[in-house]
């Protein structure tokens, strides 16, 4: 794919009709960089022909929007990116996580599913009906999860082919206030938390992160949200592949739901700018 860099308006921009975004991109970084700043929810473009699959009226997708969308965080990975010092990579989702959900695992692994939040979802933040309970998945599959999977495996083989190693940064942000999809939303809530793997999450590049994100209120570990994103063909085998979830919490850098970014932004910029040069070098 040709790399493409649009607009921050276009990033963020409300769409929920056809629009003729790819629907990922791949944004290169310094030759010698093994960082990629993966962005995967922080869309809401929906192409029309999956908008008429979807139950929701128009009034309260755009509110299911708000509340599911990473609002800003392309922005926040974009702005990190020129900040560092050496230039990291990016991997960005252009469409909604109502279209696919290319962090889910498509299969029985995947917990999410019972609640209808797997790789396609079928029902919302609140718990009603975004699709029919019996939608085929398979489709969508096919034509946005397989593609999405295949093209951040050759990112990330990319990186090791070139430095020897991968160092992937998924870029997310999470609510303040629980939502009732939330498995796991009774334990704390920090500014940012830092979702692991046992095997893809070395002690150094959590120590890096904390670091990093000291001056932004506090962090904590897995908690609401726990665990990264590896592309299936490194999943717990190739240890060159390392691997941290970063969610910042909303209230921090925006108005809450899906309003505009505030000077937190900025900060928090900063902040990831840090941890790809600490774990870039």
């Amino acid at each position: 794919m040709i790399p493409h860099d649009p607009t921050d308006d276009a990033l963020e921009r409300p769409v929920t009709s056809f629009d003729p975004l790819p629907s990922f991109d791949l944004l290169p970084g310094a030759p010698d960089s093994p960082v990629l700043l993966h962005v995967p929810h922080s869309a809401r473009a929906i192409p029309q022909d999956v908008r008429a699959g979807i139950v929701p009226d128009d009034a309260e997708l755009e509110r299911e929007l708000d509340r599911i969308t990473d609002a800003h965080t392309a922005e926040l990975a974009e702005r990190a990116a020129a900040l560092a010092g050496v230039r990291p990579w990016r991997f960005v989702n252009r469409l909604s996580r109502l279209v696919v959900d290319p962090e889910r695992f498509p299969d029985d692994r995947e917990e999410m599913a019972a609640v209808g939040m797997g790789a396609v979802y079928t029902r919302t933040t609140q718990r009603g009906v975004l699709r029919p309970a019996d939608t085929d998945p398979e489709p969508l599959l096919a034509r946005y999860f397989r593609p999405y999977a295949a093209a951040m495996t050759r990112a990330v083989a990319g990186r090791l082919a070139a430095t020897g190693r991968a160092v992937i940064i998924d870029v997310h942000s999470y609510p303040a206030e629980p939502l009732p999809y939330e498995l796991h939303g009774t334990g704390p809530r920090p500014p940012v938390c830092l979702g692991t793997d046992p095997f893809h999450t070395p002690p150094e590049l959590t120590e890096a992160a904390r670091e990093a994100f000291a001056g932004r209120g506090g962090t904590g570990l897995d908690s609401p949200f726990a665990g990264t994103y590896v592309p299936l063909d490194f999943y717990g085998t190739d240890a060159r592949v390392s691997a941290l979830m970063v969610e910042i919490r909303r209230d921090t850098y925006m108005a809450e739901p899906g309003g505009p970014a505030g000077p937190g932004l900025g900060h928090l910029a900063t902040a990831l700018a840090a941890l790809v040069d600490a774990v870039g070098r």
